[in-house]
């Protein structure tokens, strides 16, 4: 079953999103050569806390830190560790999440360390981004999920890869609903398949955390022992970034960024929805 929000939950939804936001923008400043990805981990707790929030990923399925630090071929679910050291030209993806009254936030978000970094990263991370951003603004009063599928994929198509070949879009993870729980019906792919059908039909009141997953060669991955750790198969470096998302009778409301995605959606000719705590 697909949870639908009445606005209340969506404004308890938006302050879980915003405090995701801030949890961003510390461990962004935070990721420098030298830091820790346990560095990372501890700044993210530190603003949980400033907050009066609790972090939906630790202690979830036995996930034992505050946020995931994927580094390079690391396409999902790093653990935080005192023995990853974030050196000059890494690329690392810093996925978080935040409760506040019982309604979740998840975001995340790819950044280079240091500098020097190949025009092929700097195109990976923001195709990746943008087809984000394609997806959100399919996320439209009377589409179907797939349609928020085949944006993300057509986007990403669509863009010519650094030196040829075409981007990994990966298989195996994608997004998902958002509410009282953070992982929720219903299942969004990043490409579309047909045999799953065309999805449910995008309504008031749900929310979705849209989240595309891409890499440099293969969309294939596997879990380390760590039983978390999900890499490339073939070790090419990936990008991650995610929105949580919800659909109001206004429009589209990216309740994880700071202004509601009104920017971004301007591009696409979409007037996000009123803040609800604005």
């Amino acid at each position: 079953m697909v949870q639908i929000k009445t606005p209340e939950q969506i404004a308890r939804m938006r302050a879980a999103g915003l405090v995701v936001a801030a949890v961003h923008a510390a461990t962004r400043e935070a990721a420098v050569p030298g830091a820790t990805t346990k560095d990372l981990d501890e700044v993210a707790r530190k603003v949980l806390a400033e907050h009066g929030a609790k972090s939906n990923f630790l202690g979830y399925g036995g996930f034992p830190a505050t946020i995931c630090t994927s580094v390079n071929e690391v396409v999902v679910h790093g653990i935080p560790s005192e023995e990853v050291v974030l050196r000059d030209g890494d690329m690392i993806s810093v996925d978080a999440g935040a409760i506040i009254d019982g309604w979740h936030g998840d975001a995340a978000y790819t950044a280079f360390v240091g500098s020097g970094h190949s025009p092929e990263l700097i195109e990976l991370s923001r195709v990746t981004e943008e087809s984000m951003w394609a997806g959100i603004a399919a996320m439209k009063q009377g589409n179907r999920l797939v349609d928020i599928s085949r944006a993300i994929e057509t986007y990403i198509r669509r863009q010519p890869k650094p030196g040829g070949g075409r981007y990994g879009i990966v298989e195996d993870y994608g997004g998902h609903g958002i509410g009282s729980e953070m992982h929720m019906d219903p299942h969004l792919l990043n490409y579309v398949e047909r045999k799953r059908g065309k999805g449910p039909k995008l309504v008031p009141g749900i929310c979705l955390a849209i989240e595309p997953m891409v890499s440099l060669g293969t969309p294939k991955t596997e879990v380390l022992s760590d039983d978390w750790t999900v890499i490339t198969t073939d070790g090419t470096w990936s990008s991650h970034w995610e929105h949580s998302v919800a659909l109001t009778p206004e429009g589209p409301l990216v309740l994880t960024a700071p202004d509601g995605g009104k920017a971004k959606l301007a591009e696409y000719g979409i007037t996000a929805a009123p803040d609800p705590l604005a």
